[in-house]
């Protein structure tokens, strides 16, 4: 016999919308009569938009959770809270970079917009740009920049933005913040499995009904994956011996004063090319690297030379970067033939010289790298410490400039980096890697600007983030000027070290990579949720580096409906099969038991993420995917009874943000803008209700309504002993 909960508690109801019996009238145990539906809408207390949907909603026939019995208190308690994680969130909307769609009238198709390798010829603009403060600003001409009036302006300085992450750090230790954030969350998850007990069928029904879709034929997107480790092990141990046997005599490096071929490079480090194997390579990660992030970066070292490093996993060395570019047109003849797989590679700029930018777009343009199914991302590593003292950096707004100056002078004037405008075409992004859990001085408001750092310590990761953040924000308003496409910042964030880099994230970043540290944090984890920023998850990097894989907070976040998606980050290092992508969804579902409708969502969701142009993605997902409310199953796969769940829970939240908020006395001075933007229309702006006209009982046998359950302490009768 279970005991009745103490105080008030909620109501739950399974509504299904069409079933003739809901309407049917019945007796209560006291002999009173009742209608299960007339008591809902009499009820003021329900979620009223989840109910509402329900009835008008005739064509997504499912079972909905409708929670009824809402206390006004419960509401008010967490009023400063709801406020609370509005600031964050309008404070999110000031800083990031709200993109136009790029070639928005391109017909849908599988390929971009542009001609990869040809661009139409462009006269120099009479834009002129300099470095104020450690952020290039762009002014209209030279008469602008020398009355100091730039066109675009940054939102926050470098002290404000501290103060901004100070407060939010400070809020995400609240005591009713941390309660309210993870009682929400777990409310969520528990929708979820609410939701996959009561329709599970139904999803695999309409899957069923979708002509020719299944998960292989579904498009999806590996949006974390480092180019130089894109190849699994035994691709590039088959590459070194092809290589070996068919160019010994090939000079390939110039080491100890002296050139060496190909042959002389293995014998001077006595390996036989029919000795070779996958172990002797020993890139793969093993026990020894967890959680050490230094024994993870010698695997990039074949047989644990860098020199052979430099020969085959380097686009500038003496052969400028052949053999690569070899390796990556069988990767992508692989991608050609699966056809529905698609890939995101990082490539890597140091900031050591500013021609880097140059190499890197001629080793792309001289050897025509491109594929319909590749993106590229340039990854920036935090090694400012080191290029110090080896480079002769003696600044960080020199490493600053030799990253940004080259993007501003090819946006100004194409014709003087001819490449680098060629290849910007087919970047979508900027990643910021490097090792999280490095000991790090704690963010403060009194850090120098970057001509003024000159210390030998690297700068903290909000530091970094902060500055690649402003340069692009400045740099993309000017190539959104100009008509070109622009660059998305989607860091590394989250994957080990302190909370406030995802902090950092939050405010600055369109999505980020790994993201597991969210698990220790609801507040923020909440609003990554509220907010549906996109997070790259890699579960077998993060088993091998930092997180076992049974304790990976991946399959939590996605029943709660975070924007998660699956990547493979090293497949060099962790994957074992010639699809590694395939290789993450296998074992994520079975480990994680998810359900044919689940790898659907996900793989829909790492296309969302993805810097893949519009058209692309119409051609996709289906030409209306930007619309949250609508889906093409014929495209996608997903039944859209999991669509409008999705919807429908995260406008509870965000109607419950609102609710909250009326209650406070200062509503009316509030920014709302956010919320009346994602809510509908009859929740922000209501209209009085139409009188409804009384119809004459129908009496019929009583029946009790189908997969209902109401449960509430105020109906517990006490138990008579």
């Amino acid at each position: 016999m279970s005991t009745p909960l103490r105080g008030s508690s909620p109501k739950v109801s399974f509504y299904t919308p069409g079933v003739e019996d809901f309407e049917h009238e019945g007796e209560d145990g006291d002999g009173h009569q009742f209608t299960y539906r007339n008591f809902m809408e009499e009820d003021k207390r329900i979620n009223s938009f989840t109910f509402s949907q329900a009835k008008q909603d005739q064509q997504h026939t499912f079972q909905r959770i409708i929670l009824t019995n809402e206390n006004e208190k419960d509401i008010a308690e967490y009023v400063d809270v709801c406020q609370e994680l509005l600031k964050a969130i309008n404070l999110r909307n000031r800083y990031i970079f709200h993109p136009k769609i790029w070639k928005e009238d391109a017909p849908p198709s599988d390929r971009p917009p542009y001609n990869p390798f040809t661009t139409a010829p462009s006269q120099p603009s009479e834009h002129t740009f300099k470095a104020v403060n450690g952020v290039y600003y762009v002014y209209a001409n030279e008469q602008d920049e020398l009355e100091d009036k730039p066109l675009h302006q940054i939102y926050s300085t470098l002290n404000s933005y501290y103060k901004d992450i100070n407060r939010l750090m400070q809020f995400c230790s609240d005591g009713p913040a941390k309660t309210f954030s993870f009682k929400r969350l777990r409310l969520l998850e528990s929708k979820y499995n609410m939701h996959i007990l009561l329709n599970d069928s139904a999803e695999i029904a309409h899957q069923k009904s979708a002509p020719h879709r299944d998960f292989y034929n579904v498009r999806k997107v590996d949006t974390h994956v480092h180019h130089s480790s894109s190849m699994n092990q035994k691709h590039l141990l088959k590459f070194i011996k092809r290589k070996l046997k068919d160019s010994p005599n090939e000079v390939v490096i110039f080491r100890d004063d002296k050139y060496l071929t190909l042959s002389e490079v293995f014998k001077s480090l006595n390996l036989n090319v029919d000795e070779l194997s996958v172990d002797t390579l020993d890139v793969h990660a093993d026990n020894n690297t967890f959680h050490r992030f230094d024994r993870f970066n010698l695997k990039y070292n074949p047989c644990g030379q860098s020199r052979l490093r430099e020969i085959f996993l380097k686009t500038d060395n003496l052969i400028k970067g052949r053999y690569l570019a070899e390796l990556t047109k069988e990767l992508f003849e692989d991608l050609e033939k699966s056809k529905y797989q698609n890939a995101e590679y990082r490539l890597s700029i140091y900031g050591r010289k500013m021609s880097e930018w140059d190499n890197l777009a001629g080793w792309i343009c001289d050897n025509e790298l491109f594929s319909t199914k590749v993106r590229w991302l340039i990854q920036i590593p935090r090694l400012y410490e080191i290029y110090r003292e080896t480079d002769n950096i003696s600044t960080f707004q020199v490493f600053l400039s030799n990253i940004f100056q080259p993007l501003f002078e090819a946006t100004r004037d194409p014709e003087s980096h001819p490449k680098l405008h060629k290849f910007l075409q087919q970047v979508v992004g900027i990643d910021c890697v490097d090792d999280e859990s490095k000991f790090e001085k704690k963010f403060t408001e009194k850090f120098p600007v970057p001509q003024e750092w000159t210390s030998e310590h690297n700068p903290p990761y909000t530091y970094y983030l902060y500055y690649l953040y402003a340069n692009l924000y400045t740099l993309n308003k000017f190539r959104e000027e100009k008509g070109l496409n622009i660059l998305a910042l989607r860091p590394h964030s989250g994957e080990a070290g302190e909370v406030d880099h995802m902090a950092a994230a939050f405010y600055l970043a369109h999505g980020i990579n790994h993201g597991i540290n969210l698990r220790k944090t609801p507040v923020l984890q909440y609003l990554y949720y509220l907010t549906q920023i996109g997070i790259a998850m890699s579960p077998l990097s993060n088993n091998s580096l930092f997180l076992t894989y049974y304790r990976n907070p991946f399959p939590v976040f996605f029943a709660r409906g975070l924007n998660v998606s699956i990547s493979t980050d090293d497949p060099l290092q962790f994957h074992y099969t010639k699809e590694p992508l395939m290789e993450e969804y296998s074992i994520a579902t079975q480990v994680w038991h998810l359900s044919p409708c689940d790898i659907c969502e996900i793989a829909r969701n790492s296309v969302l993420q993805s810097g893949f142009e519009h058209n692309v993605k119409s051609h996709w997902l289906g030409q209306e995917y930007l619309n949250q409310n609508k889906n093409d199953i014929k495209k996608t796969n997903i039944p859209d009874i999991r669509v409008c769940f999705r919807n429908e829970t995260l406008t509870e939240e965000l109607h419950l943000l609102y609710k909250s908020l009326q209650l406070s006395p200062k509503f009316k001075e509030l920014d709302i803008t956010f919320l009346n933007s994602k809510l509908p229309v009859e929740i922000t702006s209501p209209q009085k209700p139409k009188p409804v006209q009384t119809r004459k009982k129908i009496v019929v046998p009583v029946q009790p309504p189908p997969l209902s359950l109401n449960v509430s302490a105020v109906d517990q009768k006490p138990s008579q002993h």
